[in-house]
């Protein structure tokens, strides 16, 4: 594999890993400020957003 071809492979490993960081983040956040309801054998539990 020549030098150019190895550089090519490893830039598009570092978006790759980017985009895959970037869009786990923006989940994580989606699911931090949301409301949690469960329903269960003891109940019903509700869990505010955390700040």
């Amino acid at each position: 594999m020549s030098r150019s071809a190895l550089y090519a492979v490893i830039a598009i490993l570092v978006v790759v890993v980017g985009f895959g960081s970037y869009y786990a983040y923006r989940d994580y956040q989606d699911k931090k400020n949301s409301t949690e309801i469960t329903i269960g054998p003891k109940g019903i539990k509700i869990d505010p957003p955390a700040r």
